[in-house]
């Protein structure tokens, strides 16, 4: 019976959320648009968030160069130390850890936000006051969040390699433009386009589970909480997922 129950659960969640994601692109791509209240989620979402994200890539960035540092010591390839530090940051490391550093900030954020304006009402307040609530406050942050987090990848991914490049340099010297020449030399597009391209649906997950457990919280107060922490769960674990897609799909397409 309880196994029941929580299948039962998981398909009427499932069902709801493709409900809410069918509503989201037949609201969002209508007029009228919310261009301000965009612009300002933008400001929020992104730019708000780089201090969290740069700090993140920096210390990933130094951290990874010093861990691998020894083992390539040991196998005599330590000059192939820039080379596979970018290619790790680039194509997994960088957009995933951004990603989750993203859930945790973004997604609580906009659960907890939605969750106090249902139980207290406001959301009814606006639909009452003429004013289309999931266009104003639903599509303009899914929005802002699939535009935000590849630029937040993109400008993390290079602060974490200005750190690799403090971390090669701490038992060595390399000079600048040789590290990042080993670094960019060894990219290609097949290596940075697939991992900018799945960000977009990290943000898309990110917001649109943050939107749907704020737009749908209860219990009062306590629901606010509850539609917090979940929206960080399911966007993490969420963002595991379409990763693991998008891994399989560049190798069905010969990309890796």
């Amino acid at each position: 019976m309880p196994i029941i129950l929580s299948t039962k659960k998981f398909l009427d969640e499932t069902g709801n959320m493709a409900r809410f994601v069918g509503r989201f692109f037949s609201a969002g791509i209508k007029p009228r648009y919310e261009n301000k209240e965009l612009l300002n989620q933008c400001f929020i979402i992104g730019y708000q968030s780089f201090p969290l994200v740069g700090l993140t890539s920096f210390i990933m960035g130094l951290v990874l160069t010093m861990q691998l540092r020894p083992s390539l010591v040991d196998y005599g390839v330590e000059s192939q130390l820039p080379v596979m530090v970018g290619l790790a940051i680039v194509r997994e490391i960088g957009p995933v850890i951004t990603a989750l550093i993203f859930a945790g900030k973004i997604g609580s954020s906009i659960g907890a936000e939605l969750g106090s304006m249902k139980v207290t009402e406001q959301i009814d307040a606006m639909e009452v006051s003429g004013i289309k609530p999931f266009k104003y406050l639903v599509a303009t942050r899914v929005l802002a969040a699939t535009l935000m987090l590849p630029i937040l990848t993109i400008l993390g991914d290079a602060v974490a390699l200005f750190g690799a490049y403090l971390g090669v340099n701490i038992k060595s010297v390399t000079s600048f433009s040789l590290f990042f020449l080993q670094v960019f030399k060894s990219l290609s597009y097949s290596d940075v386009l697939p991992a900018i391209i799945k960000t977009f649906f990290f943000g898309f997950a990110v917001g649109l589970v943050g939107c749907y457990k704020g737009f749908n919280s209860n219990k009062g107060t306590q629901g606010v909480g509850i539609s917090a922490n979940s929206a960080v769960v399911l966007s993490s674990v969420l963002i595991f997922i379409i990763d693991l897609l998008a891994v399989q799909l560049t190798e069905v397409l010969g990309l890796n």
